[in-house]
């Protein structure tokens, strides 16, 4: 089945240094992008994450300190980048979790200014695990009928990712072939930041998601406890999530 697009996609896979999204750093990039009228084109990039890659983290995707050394940073690669993706919707295996949220990072740290917010977000592996609850090499062989060779190779992680949601598609008839409804069907939360720390409510507020104040209001919050942003602020949350938090700060003051 061929995707409805009111905008281009981008599919996207990272390979990293691990799984902290404030702390690790990109090392592979892969990006297919979809136009609207169904051409595809792919891109492919090693980074240098500026920082030794654990051994346990290499043997999982088999990128090692070698293979990126003489590699372009993220801040060289990030103008690029941002270019490929500007005006395009996005896509990914549990993207919004996790690719998302340390792609934003990484912008952030480039000081490249691409506003990730304006786009509707896509993530694959949530619609398999609201219908089926598996991995992506399960469901590749679930909704494709193949076995996924080279996983956790950035580029084949892609493409398959790309044909699993084609073959959602044209399996349920329940979902859309409409990329604002993919999004929102991807989504388990409305984030305000894109790792969940800060939601909107019902009434389209900002709430906490996490310790002593979860789902109290932000700005209520704020106002009551002025030491709690300081705290954040100074704590390991990601750049976003602090940004995030800043603007909320910064609109009471302009109230």
């Amino acid at each position: 089945m061929k995707l409805h697009l009111k905008n281009p996609i981008v599919f996207f896979d990272l390979e990293t240094t691990g799984i902290n999204i404030a702390k690790d750093r990109i090392v592979e990039i892969a990006i297919l992008k979809i136009n609207v009228d169904g051409s595809e084109e792919s891109h492919c990039y090693k980074v240098n994450p500026e920082m030794p890659i654990p051994k346990v983290t290499s043997e999982i995707h088999g990128i090692y300190d070698e293979d990126v050394k003489d590699a372009p940073t993220f801040k060289e690669l990030g103008k690029k980048l941002a270019k490929i993706m500007e005006g395009c919707d996005i896509a990914g295996f549990n993207s919004n979790k996790f690719d998302v949220p340390l792609l934003a990072e990484e912008f952030i740290r480039a000081e490249v200014d691409f506003d990730m917010k304006k786009r509707k977000f896509v993530d694959v592996q949530t619609i398999f695990h609201k219908m089926e609850k598996r991995t992506l090499g399960a469901a590749y062989k679930f909704y494709c009928d193949k076995d996924l060779e080279n996983a956790h190779s950035a580029l084949a992680d892609t493409q398959a990712t790309y044909e699993v949601l084609k073959a959602q598609l044209d399996r349920y008839e329940e979902l859309e072939n409409d990329v604002e409804f993919l999004n929102d069907f991807s989504s388990f939360n409305k984030n305000a930041d894109f790792i969940g720390r800060i939601i909107f409510n019902d009434k389209g507020q900002e709430v906490f998601n996490f310790g002593k104040y979860k789902g109290k209001s932000v700005e209520e919050v704020l106002a009551k406890d002025p030491s709690y942003y300081g705290w954040m602020m100074n704590g390991d949350f990601p750049l976003f999530t602090k940004k995030v938090l800043t603007n909320i700060k910064l609109r009471n003051f302009n109230k």
